[in-house]
């Protein structure tokens, strides 16, 4: 009897062990990969990467490997791609092969279904219909300039009742700009106060927040042995579904009240859609694509926004002399009488080359979302197997000194020429570059403009506590860069 538990254990170590090799020379096999750390069998180069620090683990090895070089995720390869030029290369002249969709395994409940996560014949017509469709309801154009204005306003409103008591504007901008997406989505703005609204505001960050944590950082890279492991990044799964019954509840009311001659709002059309093609089942317009797509758009519009505005805001607490040149520039050109609108733009080129040195100093988005080759693929002099995930850093874009003069510094002069003009540099990709590029650009770039604008016209910002380089510094930590918690003061001019 001993003997056989003895031979059971001998077969058991045995069978391991051979499964350990094969995995470890299974990875071995695919030739011509960029460079890279040597990976282990099973947990890949998860040593290399420091869980809680992946941003400044991926930016180390990129000065040790190059533009181009490979990890592995368990067994799966992973190509980073690194520098304005490699990224370029990839995104934009290469955009077919690097067009598709990658894996995230803490967001990979919309797998397949919505605008972010699917691919193929199914995301082009989901993409096509939800960019003209938005466009037609005003997105990114002046039609839909009220509707920022009117929330712009009820922010302002909020802070002149503080009286110059510091507050943490966190909320107060995730519920801006989540009201300004309500109205295009469902034809309608909540009250900040309303319970449904701030359960969904709730519900949002939460998914950011625990993708960006160190247990989504190790689920992204080890998804088969995390989904064995209890932990707070199951949670994830559950808040979407919370999400989708959220959203499902907002859709069902609009089928009660659906005229299709009377299209009001984003889920109408849709609607429509799916009404004309009822009988097709091959269509890409399912209830499932409806509620995830919303699920996308919201995920993407509204942490992004809200930390990319508080990182502007804690950047002028820092450098009160580009809050001063700022404040002159609008009561130049826009004077204290009237809310700004997208007519002054042009006319402030201080104004359009601050916001920008924001979104390449706060690298919100510093590794983008993992993108996919689609064939096999010849890039740099390696070859890339079709279905291999990519990582584009952004992070590396922006700080690229062969594109800017001070990379590592907060300087509005990277997009200001000689005579103080705006200039563009097609180096700053916050909203990344090629097919997947963010398709609420033009919408994004116009809230933070009014946004900005209109803070600044009402108030001068003051701060309490002493801001470092540090404070400012965007942290490179996970998926999303969020700024430091702090409480300012808005003091009206």
């Amino acid at each position: 009897m001993e003997l056989t538990g003895l031979l059971a254990a001998v077969l058991i170590l045995l069978c391991t062990c051979y499964f350990i090799f094969s995995t470890w020379k299974t990875m071995y096999k695919k030739k011509g990969l960029p460079p890279g750390p040597t990976p282990l069998p099973l947990i890949g180069n998860l040593l290399n990467i420091k869980i809680g620090s992946l941003v400044s683990s991926f930016i180390k090895l990129h000065e040790q490997y190059g533009p181009v070089y490979t990890l592995y995720f368990g067994s799966d390869p992973v190509i980073v791609i690194c520098g304005y030029e490699a990224v370029k290369k990839a995104l934009i002249d290469q955009n077919d092969d690097f067009g598709a969709r990658g894996n995230l395994p803490t967001l990979q409940f919309t797998k397949d279904y919505g605008i972010t996560f699917s691919n193929g014949e199914r995301w082009k017509i989901i993409r096509s219909f939800s960019v003209k469709t938005l466009r037609d309801f005003g997105f990114g154009k002046r039609s839909m300039e009220w509707k920022i204005q009117e929330e712009a306003r009820c922010v302002i409103k909020d802070f002149r009742k503080l009286q110059g008591h510091p507050i943490n504007p966190s909320k107060s901008f995730m519920q801006a700009f989540s009201n300004i997406l309500c109205s295009i989505m469902f034809g309608d703005r909540y009250d900040y106060t309303d319970k449904r609204f701030t359960k969904l505001l709730y519900i949002v960050e939460e998914i950011v927040q625990l993708t960006s944590s160190p247990w989504g950082q190790a689920h992204s890279m080890l998804p088969s042995l995390m989904n064995c492991i209890p932990g707070p990044h199951h949670k994830t799964v559950r808040m979407a579904k919370e999400l989708d019954e959220f959203v499902a509840e907002i859709v069902n009311s609009c089928q009660q009240t659906f005229d299709p001659s009377n299209l009001r709002h984003f889920v109408d059309c849709f609607l429509m859609k799916m009404e004309k093609e009822k009988d097709d089942p091959n269509t890409a317009f399912t209830m499932k694509n409806l509620l995830f797509t919303i699920h996308n758009l919201f995920l993407a519009a509204t942490e992004t926004l809200s930390s990319t505005l508080r990182h502007a805001l804690l950047i002028l607490l820092k450098y009160p002399e580009v809050q001063a040149k700022l404040h002159e520039e609008i009561d130049r050109v826009i004077g204290r009488e009237r809310i700004p609108n997208m007519d002054d733009k042009p006319n402030m080129p201080y104004t359009q080359a601050v916001i920008q040195e924001v979104q390449r100093f706060s690298d919100i988005g510093p590794f983008n979302v993992p993108h996919m080759v689609t064939k096999d693929t010849e890039f740099r002099g390696y070859h890339i197997p079709k279905g291999t995930d990519v990582y584009f850093l952004l992070c590396t874009v922006h700080r690229d000194p062969t594109q800017f003069a001070t990379p590592y510094k907060f300087n509005p002069n990277h997009f200001l020429d000689d005579n103080g003009k705006f200039k563009k540099n097609d180096a700053n990709m916050p909203f990344s570059a090629g097919k997947r590029m963010c398709p609420g650009e033009s919408m994004a770039r116009m809230e933070l403009f009014i946004f900005l604008t209109t803070i600044l016209q009402n108030f001068t910002l003051s701060c309490n506590m002493e801001i470092s380089d540090a404070d400012v510094a965007p942290k490179l930590t996970g998926f999303l860069n969020t700024p430091i918690q702090y409480k300012l003061s808005f003091i009206p001019r």
